[in-house]
């Protein structure tokens, strides 16, 4: 990894083989969910302790604190989904891949090999966000078994919301390295070289 580089990675995890069929449109999952009264509930934070498998995840780094940057991620704490400390969004540099997920989302799942492929790289720092989701155990399990090799963070009040205008996951950010958002992609990352021409092109990083 480059230095100067907020976040770290381990070896990648297994990845496993998850196909869904794609929409013909590159439409986000949207809202729709499961039921917050399903098991697995409560609060990121009371939830990431007791999570099965979090463990196994990356853990967070302790970022230096840094001023919020006019463009950049918002200036938001958010809890790990494995183990350490909250991130504050605003703290992070690039360059930098921050991608929108959920594991009720049917196209999040069809875009993770992308992604694992990327972290592998060791060319930027990730991230991810758990997003609207009720099942933090299920996501933990979804990250492992996709070796998403890289840190996860939990917004179940959907606090990046309005800042990155989500209606919905995935959607993925590219943070420069002045802490500036330069691209948003909405909806499903359709390749890897999709993926990779992004990062090369916004972020001036060849994977």
């Amino acid at each position: 990894m480059r230095s100067g580089t907020p976040l770290r990675r381990l070896r990648p995890l297994r990845a496993g083989a998850v196909a869904l069929v794609l929409s013909a449109t590159l439409a986000a999952c949207g809202t729709d969910r499961p039921d917050d009264s399903a098991p697995g509930g409560g609060t990121p934070s009371s939830a990431r302790s007791a999570v099965a498998g979090a463990d196994q995840l990356e853990a967070c780094p302790a970022t230096p604190s840094k001023p919020p940057v006019g463009d950049g991620l918002p200036d938001v704490s958010l809890p790990c989904l494995g183990n350490g400390p909250d991130i504050r969004l605003a703290d992070l540099r690039g360059p930098l891949v921050v991608n929108v997920w959920a594991q009720w989302c049917g196209p999040c799942r069809d875009e993770a090999p992308y992604l694992a492929q990327l972290a592998k790289s060791g060319k930027v720092s990730m991230l991810g966000i758990d997003y609207d989701d009720p099942r933090p155990e299920i996501a933990a399990e979804f990250a492992q078994t996709e070796g998403l090799a890289y840190p996860h963070v939990v917004d179940r009040e959907k606090a990046v919301r309005a800042a990155l205008k989500i209606a919905g996951p995935p959607l993925t950010a590219f943070v420069d390295a002045d802490g500036k958002v330069v691209h948003i992609h909405r909806g499903v990352l359709t390749s890897q070289q999709q993926l990779d021409q992004l990062v090369k092109d916004k972020l001036g990083v060849t994977p």
